[in-house]
């Protein structure tokens, strides 16, 4: 069986979750952004109370302006605007709005295919705001992905622990999500299932890569349910771990699904197919 191939420029399945919208369920999480020119202030809410140890940070004209200038570099420019979030929390380490940039920041490395900088960043994000259902969903979806058989033992198991770990707790958040105002319920929708895909799909790549298929298979097949711009890598693992559980017939219906997709993928799936088709042959002619 040919190893799995994790193309990251075809594996950006983000859409409407990371590109649209300006973070749909990171604002039903609390994140706020000043309103626009033009438009009315949300109402004031209740301040926590203040303690010694408890400041708020100081506001600075220049680091509003950083700001600005950076939620208005175009999304399309992605090495562009991960530079200017590094520029403003490198110049701003105490900026109030360095959970958006690192928020940003996440899924921009995701894009440009740095993983080791996007776990590094995910993790700052997290320390601060550990119940960002998005940055959870995305680091337990890429880390068992981006495992590489160089890979210390060691480092390969905590990869695959802290993605569990953040897939589990993706997939408790997200119910708990209230709809930004703004956003229709279509979107809100499609936006919470593209972070439940994504969590599954963590969950079900951990268990592929443990060896455990059985257990994969039913995370997997949850992913490709909910996933509303389909990732043909899903279907490529749930063949494999229907082939390796002796479910032929569901193997031979993922690698086709994989098939369908054009890509690098897609010759490795037709090879699956025709695998498992004689691999079932071969299992019907044993002698019981």
């Amino acid at each position: 069986m040919k190893r799995m191939k994790m193309e990251l420029a075809g594996a950006m399945i983000l859409g409407i979750l990371l590109f649209g919208g300006k973070d749909a369920l990171a604002q039903s999480q609390g994140t706020q952004q000043p309103p626009a020119q033009g438009e009315k202030a949300p109402a004031p809410t209740t301040p926590a109370p203040l303690t010694l140890n408890a400041a708020p940070p100081p506001v600075s004209a220049e680091e509003d302006a950083a700001m600005k200038a950076f939620r208005d570099a175009p999304l399309t420019d992605v090495a562009k605007k991960d530079q200017m979030g590094e520029a403003l929390v490198l110049k701003y380490p105490q900026s109030r709005y360095r959970v958006e940039v690192y928020g940003w920041l996440v899924k921009g490395y995701l894009g440009t295919g740095d993983v080791d900088k996007m776990e590094v960043t995910g993790e700052k994000e997290l320390a601060i705001q550990p119940d960002d259902a998005t940055t959870l969903a995305i680091m337990g979806w890429m880390l068992p992905r981006a495992i590489s058989g160089s890979m210390p033992v060691a480092d390969r198991e905590k990869r695959l622990d802290k993605s569990e770990q953040y897939s589990k707790k993706a997939l408790e958040l997200i119910p708990t999500l209230q709809k930004p105002v703004g956003l229709t319920d279509e979107q809100f929708t499609a936006a919470k299932n593209q972070t439940s895909a994504l969590a599954y799909s963590g969950l079900g790549t951990v268990a592929f890569r443990r060896g455990k298929f059985n257990d994969a298979i039913p995370n997997l097949e949850q992913a490709v349910k909910l996933d509303p711009t389909p990732d043909p890598v899903n279907y490529y693992l749930l063949g494999i771990s229907n082939e390796k559980a002796s479910h032929f017939d569901d193997a031979i219906a993922a690698f086709t699904k994989c098939a369908s997709f054009p890509g690098g993928l897609q010759p490795t799936c037709k090879s699956g197919i025709e695998e498992v088709k004689k691999l079932s042959l071969t299992q019907l002619n044993v002698p019981r």
